[in-house]
Order: C-alpha cells, then structure tokens, then sequence
C-alpha cells in the first residue's frame, strides 16, 4: 500500500472522509520548534493532504500529516478547514518549480514538494476543489503555470472552438450571399431580356399586321 493510500484510511476514512490528494513536503525555512512540541520522535515525513468529508453538504479541508522515523503510521497535525485558505503561490510561472507557499488566515508556511510535477498534481487537484466546493472567498492562485490551472487552458480552447465556429459561418453566410446576389443579378438579366424580346415581338407583329 502506497503512503498516500495508508494515509487515506488511516487518518481519514475513519472520520467519514475521503483524501483528494496529497504532496510530500519540506520546508524551505527551518522553523524553531521546540523539542517537546514533536513529542522528542526525530525526523519525520510531512504531507499536505487535501480531504473532503463524504456527509452533505460537504466540507474540505487542508491537513498537515506527519509520519516519524521508525513508525508505520501517520499522524493527524494541524488541520485548516479550505475556506480559510486565502492564497495559493506557485512562486515561477515559467517553469517547473516544486516550490510553493499557502497562505491562510492565521498562519503561512513555505514548501518545496518532492517533486515538481507532484507539485503540480496537488495544485490541479486544489484549484478545481476551490472551485467546485467554494462558493465565495475563494483563494487567490499566483505565479502559477498554466498547465496547472487546468480551467483556464479549457476556457481557452473552447473560446478558440467558438470563434472558429463563428469565422466559419460567417464567412458561409458572406458566401451564401454572394451566390444569392449573383442569382439576383442574373435574374434581373433574364427579366430584361425577357421585356425586350417581348416588346421587339410585338413591334415585328404590329408591322406586319400593317
């Protein structure tokens, strides 16, 4: 079983949640913490889990979970409900970073993922989270690449589909009304010959008759 999944059910599922992602991190500035604050356990693994209780209406949250050198299980630490998170930083939009920063009401922390396209899977997952859960305050997402702000490469697209759509019936239409235009004039030209062949018959008829 993978950690991620461990945590799931570990630390989650016995809650009636269930995990929408998560990033193993480190920090990028050291905090001073005291030595009883980690309860004297040593080094540990940090993640930042993203979860989302399954009663309705539902809630979701931002956990930090820790697991301790030596031990096989997680621990639940300090937990943000996702409404309290205010701004998201991918610190460069122009290439592939695993730093990243979270800023909440009462606290901001400064990480670096272990990887930065597991950066970028947490902050896919994140962005569409806030989006379909929260209903105002939504955080704000800066220095962020595009890819990951995967909403707007989609609005993009469809924009360029509608427009292309909409180039290419018009241009239809002008067409279709170049063709109706020369049918007019053609039709006019038929009427017009039409009247002359008529009144040059009747003249022929008139000087016969004569």
């Amino acid at each position: 079983m993978s950690a991620k999944s461990a945590i799931n059910k570990e630390i989650f599922a016995p809650h009636d949640e269930r995990m929408l992602g998560a990033v193993q991190v480190k920090r990028r500035t050291k905090k001073k913490i005291p030595f009883l604050a980690t309860g004297g356990q040593g080094e540990y693994l940090t993640y930042i889990c993203l979860s989302v209780t399954n009663k309705k209406p539902a809630q979701a949250s931002i956990t930090k979970v820790k697991q301790f050198e030596g031990s096989t299980s997680f621990v639940r630490r300090t937990q943000w409900m996702l409404e309290q998170l205010r701004q998201v930083n991918g610190i460069d939009p122009n290439r592939d970073s695993p730093e990243f920063d979270l800023l909440f009401e009462n606290s901001f922390d400064q990480w670096v993922a272990s990887t930065a396209s597991e950066k970028c899977t947490f902050f896919q997952v994140l962005h569409h989270t806030c989006q379909r859960y929260l209903t105002d305050k939504k955080p704000e997402f800066i220095n962020c690449q595009s890819k990951i702000m995967g909403g707007n490469s989609i609005l993009h697209s469809a924009a360029d589909s509608v427009t292309s759509a909409v180039q290419k019936a018009s241009q239809a239409l002008n067409e279709r009304g170049e063709r109706l235009g020369r049918a007019e004039e053609k039709t006019e030209e038929l009427k017009n010959s039409a009247q002359q062949f008529a009144e040059t018959a009747h003249k022929l008829a008139m000087k016969h008759k004569c």
